[in-house]
């Protein structure tokens, strides 16, 4: 098929999402609303759908584990229905009689949602969850490898949608096969972009003409002081660490220890399943062979992890993840930013003001605008 014919078929789902937004916005209403929400909601949450979606993006993509997709697919979901139960987003949501102003919430159109392979279904399903919830028709353009999650989480939507009377072509996605003409279009011809992914797919989201909200790198970096219990921080970095094999972008990706506790806190660590791996170069030149992250090692189980970077017998059975020793930050230092892997550098500081302004380099260089943590018993910290 020819690039014209291909943006047109995008351009065909476009209209009928504009066409089905049209009627939702005029015959709308607060119940309606909550209820597609609430759909969208049970088509990936219902247990059985939650595990089939699960397997099939771990099998399609080959990123993550399926006990903690499924784990992610429920809570996820949970939370944000949990968030906006009684959040008001049709009619008049707020009337000051001090000031006089009315304040009327209606639709922003087609919202188009740029997600990514490391979450094919959580991301897609919380976009339109949101959308549906303000009055919005949505379509979302997944990854090369999402393609077929995206497509199943859309047939249970639909199937849910069937049993409420709700128009299917509210929730849509980019024909398949995708490509970047035509989520450039799709950016370029809907009305907000959510863009979660990739720096390239977050640029092309801020430049598109079009209004966007976009997320890229996390490179959550974490501070362990000498007030902080050290036990409970190790286990903490290591739920988060290897939940979903790092694909979240919450996931640490650097800690910094104040040096009075440095040893103790490795040793916690080491009971936690973390491995101290102090040979930098070696890491770094298998995790980034060529410049690139090894797709061997993104978001792989452990033990895969582990052959790949060639640490069979360089760490203990069982090892859950790696922690490399380094002090670089920058570009010439990748360890300092996001490894989408069950690696984790670990830094080292004289004391907490200076585990502050490590913790600031590393989120200039990348992460900024993200996530930070600190584990301590001072408060005012």
């Amino acid at each position: 098929m020819s690039a014209p014919d291909q943006l047109s078929d995008l351009d065909a789902v476009m209209a009928r999402a504009r066409a089905a937004l049209s009627d939702y916005e005029s015959n709308g209403s607060q119940e309606r609303y909550d209820r597609a929400a609430l759909a969208v909601g049970w088509a990936i949450m219902e247990p059985n759908r939650n595990r089939e979606l699960a397997e099939l993006a771990v099998q399609t993509t080959g990123l993550g584990n399926v006990p903690d997709k499924i784990t992610k697919n429920h809570r996820k979901t949970l939370g944000l229905l949990r968030d906006i139960q009684n959040v008001a987003t049709f009619g008049v949501i707020r009337d000051d009689a001090d000031t006089g102003i009315t304040e009327i919430a209606r639709p922003m159109g087609v919202i188009g949602a740029i997600v990514p392979s490391t979450n094919p279904a959580a991301t897609p399903a919380n976009n339109i969850i949101n959308a549906l919830k303000c009055g919005n028709a949505i379509v979302v353009a997944p990854s090369p490898k999402g393609v077929a999650s995206c497509e199943r989480l859309l047939e249970f939507i639909h199937a849910e949608f069937a049993k409420i009377g709700e128009n299917p072509d509210l929730v849509q996605m980019v024909p398949a096969p995708g490509s970047k003409q035509k989520t450039q279009r799709l950016m370029e011809t809907c009305d907000k972009v959510i863009a979660t992914g990739s720096q390239n797919n977050v640029h092309r989201a801020q430049t598109c003409g079009t209004p966007a909200v976009a997320v890229g790198a996390g490179n959550v970096t974490v501070i362990v002081d000498e007030t902080g219990d050290l036990d409970s921080a190790a286990e903490k970095i290591r739920a988060s660490k290897t939940f979903d094999n790092a694909t979240s972008c919450s996931s640490e990706n650097a800690v910094v220890v104040v040096d009075e506790v440095y040893d103790a806190f490795v040793d916690a660590m080491s009971r936690a399943g973390g491995a101290v791996v102090e040979d930098e170069a070696a890491v770094v030149a298998k995790l980034w062979p060529g410049g690139h992250l090894n797709r061997e090692v993104i978001a792989q189980d452990a033990d895969k992890m582990i052959r790949a970077l060639g640490l069979e017998d360089q760490v203990p059975e069982g090892t859950e993840y790696i922690a490399v020793p380094t002090s670089g930050i920058g570009a010439d230092h990748p360890l300092s930013g996001e490894k989408l892997s069950r690696v984790l550098a670990l830094y080292r500081a004289s004391d907490f003001d200076a585990a502050v302004e490590t913790t600031e380099a590393i989120q200039r260089h990348q992460g900024a605008g993200h996530s930070v943590c600190l584990h301590t018993n001072t408060s005012d910290r």
